[in-house]
């Protein structure tokens, strides 16, 4: 019995030790199940978008870095991978570096003070909002290959600038319309001499020696009424051609220079959206427009140093990034640097838009008083790869548009005045430029 309860005692303390154990196998196994996924999950969110991060980039970081090129900041591209393999850092001081890159130089680090004294003690800004998944988003952007460029053929130069073809084309149609009418004059005469002497011929009509065999060269001379009808057409044709010619100087419709750096608008104002007045910023206030300050330039081409939107059999990525290059020799900069050296050179524009000295214009008046839009004036400018003369200035074309333009009057308590005792003057519900003085000599003339 001794035995037996013995044996039997053994076996219950074997069967709880299996139970113990088997328990903490269990527990174990679900430890390292959640364990696995955590660090699946960490991992998984460490892994970054590349796409998120491109935005992110653009909004963030792209006005002091870029990819590829030293700038206000170091170039990015790699930067994880290059500073993990040549300076032993992990994203840990990445990420402590873009949240708060002043508490990691006041803390001693040796690299961040190093980075800090390269670049003249000018401290990053930081970015502590950004969550782990928008640095690894960022990251993700910066580790990605340089694509590489397509191969486009080089530009083979600025085309030929519009020389007034169109005009030139008709002046040539008139011409040969003329000469062809002419012609079948002529033609006709010697018909009409033909049938005179057959039907004299027929009718036994004798043809008096005076004027037989005569050549019709001589008769037409001999003939006053056809010679006074003669005389009058050239008068009136050579008096349509001298004043067409008169009526075209400096009349520069279609104009279009070849300029020293090709500026293109189309670029500018048409895919980019730069509005007109942020470069020629004076024509809200005052007379001229302005031609704009290479400053204004390098207010974006400090950073934008070569070109990536479309190209053309005419102009190819080459030839838009070596204009670039000749905007930095006008403001001295050097890109290599990110420094100003002070060598700068003139940019010799030439003018596009020119009205006679005794013809007053101004362009605060009709663009921050009227509100008229750019392109009433000079064309579909965002169209425009190399700017022309749209318009042809002439005074006739400002009279009609002061006759057809109605003034606003909105929110203009000095026009509204003016408009109420005009309207009731002439009989109308909105006036014209014209019939508040805009045809009086003394406006536009000295």
């Amino acid at each position: 019995m001794k035995k037996s309860y013995q044996r039997l005692e053994d076996n219950s303390t074997n069967n709880m030790k299996q139970v113990k154990y088997r328990n903490s196998v269990s527990k174990l196994r679900l430890f390292g199940s959640v364990f696995l996924l955590a660090l699946s999950l960490s991992l998984f969110a460490q892994d970054g978008d590349p796409t998120k991060g491109k935005s992110l980039f653009n909004t963030n970081c792209a006005a002091c870095h870029n990819l590829d090129k030293k700038m206000t900041g170091p170039a990015l591209r790699g930067v994880e991978a290059r500073l993990a393999n040549d300076e032993g850092l992990d994203r840990n001081w990445l990420n402590s570096w873009i949240r708060n890159s002043s508490a990691l130089i006041k803390s001693g680090d040796a690299y961040a003070n190093k980075i800090y004294a390269e670049y003249n003690g000018a401290a990053m800004t930081a970015f502590p909002q950004f969550s782990d998944q928008d640095l690894s988003d960022i990251l993700a952007y910066t580790a990605q290959e340089k694509a590489q460029p397509a191969a486009v053929a080089a530009a083979s130069g600025i085309p030929s600038a519009q020389n007034g073809s169109d005009s030139g084309l008709t002046n040539n149609i008139i011409l040969g319309a003329l000469a062809v009418m002419f012609m079948l004059l002529a033609i006709g005469l010697i018909l009409v001499k033909q049938t005179l002497r057959r039907f004299a011929v027929a009718n036994n009509v004798e043809i008096a020696e005076a004027t037989k065999g005569k050549s019709l060269w001589k008769a037409f001379i001999q003939n006053q009424f056809l010679m006074l009808i003669v005389a009058i057409f050239f008068l009136l044709s050579s008096a349509y051609f001298v004043y067409g010619y008169l009526m075209q100087v400096g009349v520069d419709q279609g104009y279009q220079p070849v300029q020293p750096i090709h500026f293109s608008h189309k670029i500018h104002s048409g895919d980019n959206k730069i509005d007109c007045k942020y470069c020629h910023s004076s024509a809200r206030v005052s007379k001229h427009s302005g031609i704009p300050s290479v400053n204004i330039c390098m207010n974006c081409h400090k950073s934008i140093y070569e070109y990536n939107g479309e190209v053309t059999d005419e102009y190819s990525k080459e030839f838009y990034d070596a204009e670039i290059q000749k905007i930095y020799a006008a403001a001295g900069w050097d890109d290599v640097d990110q420094q100003y050296t002070g060598e700068t050179q003139p940019i010799k524009w030439v003018r596009i838009h020119n009205l006679p000295d005794f013809a007053y214009f101004n362009h605060s008046q009709h663009v921050s008083v009227a509100g008229i839009e750019c392109q009433t004036c000079h064309g579909p400018v965002e169209e425009m790869e190399i700017m022309y003369q749209y318009s042809s200035l002439t005074m006739g074309w400002c009279i009609n548009c002061h006759r057809e333009t109605n003034v606003k009057v909105k929110d203009n308590e000095y026009y509204t005045k003016i408009h109420d005792q005009l309207s009731k003057k002439y009989g109308v519900d909105q006036l014209t430029a014209a019939q508040m003085g805009g045809l009086e000599c003394g406006k536009c003339h000295y």
